[in-house]
């Protein structure tokens, strides 16, 4: 009851002080519990079984309330009539029996307001956190916009300051430029003023040389020549005077020198034959001697280890690389000096004009096809004499076309050295191959006239990449050969040979500035190849060499008789040899040499002439139909 009275109490209280209305509809009576006049004072409505107090009837009218314009206390609007009506009301809720409802009611609002109030004070702190939100984005957008401003001012004060510094760098280039067109004017003035007197000073000393050198040399050759005169008539007088007593002096010194070798044969089997006496004799002296020659022999084995070792590795360093089959050079630097001085003294003697008539030696072309050689060689020349890069060639077509010896001719005309090497030797070597490889280049290289290093069978380990058998060391090989000739050289041109040209490797292709076909002779390129080979073969064959010891040493050979033998029979052979190449047409004639030598009187007639080029038609034909059988296979 006290709990009852004080809730009532706190909703009188607080609806005094909001002066609020509030219609409560979950009871059974409505009332309103404080009002502001005693006219709007209601009685809550009692249950059905309460008897209502009578009405006023109108005989008896109530008394209106006096209104309290005066309060007691009207500091904060406090009525103390309303409270005396919540007391009152108070009492009634409390005598009524839904007094329990009627305070769960006014709990359940009170509880409400202040939910809403507590939602409304929610969104009013979320508003002004909106509010505070909205103001910081503000003030950050202006402090943004004002450093943009700030950033863009600072740029175009930058731009401006640079295009201020370019411009006057640019004008203090001009005027420097125009200072160093003036100074280099001067000084090539100055130059070509310095060089065309030296040059006329030169040309000057040049001359007043020559003169020099003209006068000395017939002076020279004067001198020489009254010389020669003179010690050839004191030399023959001399030689008159003085035959006889040579040839006594000379019989004499004879017969003292076979004294005196046979006095000294003796004297040294006397000494050997007494030092084995001695050695044998006594045990010292021959434990001496077993140690010498004990000695001896370590040393000649040592001496002979050593300097097998040392030559291996001059050998390597100096010699010729083992991938070359055939060279110019020597194997060694200083090896055929000989030779090459012998080469040089015949060709001022007209040797190197006579054999360059022949065309291209033992290879007859066709004339086209010569031609193009010949400007080949005669580019390279020019080429190395205006130290200009080398063009790489290639030479393609069936086997035994004169590739090789064409090879071997253009680098003789072209003045350059030559080395000949196959393709099919690098396969081998396994893991060495990229050594070899760099040594071959290395060591061409060194030539001092240029090398033309040509590569038979290039296809054996110049293939395509993606071949599935090609084997690593093949592909390091390749890689190598690549890497040697990626820029062009003017030391070396390299020369391939294949008789498959789409095997080779696309980087290898690339490297190839002249490209060249070797087709199969044609029947006049056929009938000069024949009277060559039949010059070679069968009219020089007997005839000695010029030269001592081959005269001396060598049996006479029988020379071969012709017989009948016309250019018309060798016409006919030209024909029948269609699809020949020049390798089959010189076996051909070897093997009319070897008919012929299986003669008796070694005589070549037109019927043995034709029954052996029968005979090498058919072998010729019998070989290409088992080459189109293998190859349908």
């Amino acid at each position: 009851m006290g709990k009852t009275y004080a809730a009532g109490l706190f909703a009188a209280l607080a609806s005094a002080k909001f002066g609020t209305e509030t219609a409560y509809a979950d009871g059974s009576f409505n009332f309103s519990p404080f009002s502001t006049s005693s006219s709007t004072n209601a009685a809550p409505s009692a249950p059905a079984d309460v008897p209502k107090p009578p009405r006023p009837t109108a005989e008896a009218p109530e008394k209106p309330k006096v209104r309290n314009d005066n309060p007691r206390t009207t500091s904060a609007g406090f009525d103390p009539e309303a409270l005396e009506r919540g007391a009152k009301a108070l009492r009634e809720i409390n005598s009524s029996k839904s007094a329990k409802q009627v305070f769960d009611v006014i709990k359940k609002q009170e509880e409400t307001r202040q939910a809403e109030l507590t939602a409304k004070m929610q969104e009013f702190k979320a508003l002004q956190a909106q509010a505070e939100m909205e103001r910081q984005r503000v003030v950050y957008d202006e402090q943004k916009k004002l450093a943009q401003q700030q950033a863009q001012i600072k740029s175009q004060m930058a731009r401006y300051e640079d295009e201020l510094a370019r411009k006057r760098m640019q004008a203090e280039n001009e005027h420097q430029r125009a200072r160093n067109q003036e100074l280099v004017k001067m000084q090539e003035e100055s130059g070509m003023r310095q060089e065309a007197a030296r040059r006329a000073t030169e040309e000057q000393i040049q001359a007043q040389r020559r003169q020099t050198e003209r006068e000395k040399a017939e002076i020279e050759r004067e001198t020489i020549r009254v010389r020669a005169m003179a010690e050839a008539e004191g030399r023959a007088h001399e030689a008159k005077l003085a035959e006889d007593v040579n040839r006594r002096i000379l019989v004499d010194r004879a017969n003292a020198e076979r004294e005196k070798w046979i006095a000294a044969i003796n004297t040294t089997f006397e000494h050997i034959g007494g030092g084995f006496r001695a050695i044998l004799t006594d045990q010292n002296k021959l434990v001496v001697a077993v140690g010498g020659v004990t000695a001896l022999a370590a040393g000649i084995y040592t001496t002979r280890e050593g300097a097998r070792v040392v030559w291996s590795y001059v050998d390597r360093i100096l010699g010729q690389p083992s991938l070359i089959r055939e060279s110019s050079r020597g194997k060694y630097p200083w090896s055929g000096f000989f030779s090459r001085a012998m080469s040089s003294l015949k060709g001022a003697n007209g040797g190197s004009a006579t054999k360059s008539e022949k065309g291209f030696g033992d290879v007859i072309l066709h004339p086209s096809l010569e031609k193009r050689i010949q400007q080949l060689a005669n580019a390279t020349a020019n080429t190395k004499a205006h130290q200009a890069p080398f063009r790489n060639m290639l030479f393609y077509g069936p086997p035994g076309t004169g590739k090789t010896m064409v090879a071997r001719e253009l680098a003789r005309r072209s003045g350059l050295d030559y080395a000949l090497m196959t393709g099919g030797d690098v396969a081998p070597l396994g893991s060495q191959a990229v050594t070899k490889i760099h040594q071959l280049f290395d060591w061409s290289k060194k030539s001092k006239k240029g090398l033309l290093l040509f590569i038979d069978e290039a296809d054996a380990f110049l293939c395509e990449r993606n071949k599935t058998y090609m084997s690593e060391a093949q592909r390091s090989a390749l890689n190598a050969l690549l890497f040697r000739t990626g820029d062009q050289s003017k030391d070396i041109v390299l020369a391939l040979a294949t008789n498959r040209p789409g095997d080779l490797d696309s980087a290898v292709a690339d490297r190839i500035d002249e490209v060249i076909e070797f087709p199969l002779p044609g029947e006049d390129e056929r009938f000069k190849l024949i009277k060559l080979y039949l010059e070679k073969y069968i009219s020089q064959a007997g005839e000695r060499k010029p030269g001592l010891f081959s005269n001396l040493f060598k049996k006479q050979q029988q020379k071969i008789e012709i017989k009948g033998l016309t250019d018309d029979i060798l016409r006919e052979a030209a024909a029948r040899t269609e699809g020949f190449s020049g390798r089959e047409v010189a076996k051909m004639m070897a093997g009319v040499q070897a008919a012929v030598y299986g003669t008796e009187d070694c005589v070549l007639d037109a019927n043995l002439f034709r029954e052996v080029v029968d005979y090498k038609v058919a072998e010729h034909q019998q070989r290409r139909k088992l080459a189109a059988a293998e190859g349908d296979k």
